[in-house]
C-alpha cells in the first residue's frame, strides 16, 4: 500500500445546520442525497451531482425533485480525505433554475468555515 492510499470512504463533515436541514427534507430525498455523499465518500461522483456554476472544481451540487419541489445539497471534494457538506435546503422560487444569491452567499462563507476546520 502507498502512502496516502485511503481504504474505506473518507469522512462526512457537515458544516452549519446541512444536516438539521437534510433530515427535513422528504425521505426519498434523503436517500438521493445521501446515496450522493456516499459516491463522494468513495470518491465517484453520483449522476445528478454537478458543479456549481462560479465556484471552480470541487463545489458540487446535487438537485433532487419531489412533488414538484426542489431540493438542493452542495458539497465539496476539494479538501483532500474528506468530504464537507456545504449546504442543504429547498429551492423555494417558482421562476428559474439559478440558485438564488443568499444561498450562494451562505455557500461561500461555509466553504471558508471548511477550509478553517480542515487546517488551512
Amino acid at each position: 500500500m502507498l502512502s496516502g492510499d485511503h481504504t474505506g470512504p473518507k469522512p462526512l463533515i457537515w458544516v452549519g445546520d446541512s444536516l438539521k436541514n437534510l433530515h427535513d427534507f422528504p425521505e426519498d430525498v434523503k436517500d438521493e442525497v445521501g446515496f450522493a455523499l456516499f459516491q463522494a465518500q468513495t470518491g465517484k461522483t453520483h449522476v445528478k451531482a454537478k458543479p456549481l456554476k462560479d465556484f471552480g472544481s470541487g463545489i458540487l451540487e446535487v438537485v433532487s425533485d419531489h412533488r414538484g419541489d426542489t431540493f438542493r445539497a452542495v458539497y465539496t471534494v476539494r479538501l483532500a480525505g474528506r468530504v464537507y457538506v456545504l449546504h442543504a435546503f429547498q429551492k423555494k422560487s417558482k421562476t428559474g433554475i439559478a440558485t438564488p444569491k443568499a444561498e450562494l452567499d451562505l455557500v461561500r462563507q461555509r466553504l471558508k468555515r471548511a477550509i478553517e476546520l480542515h487546517g488551512g
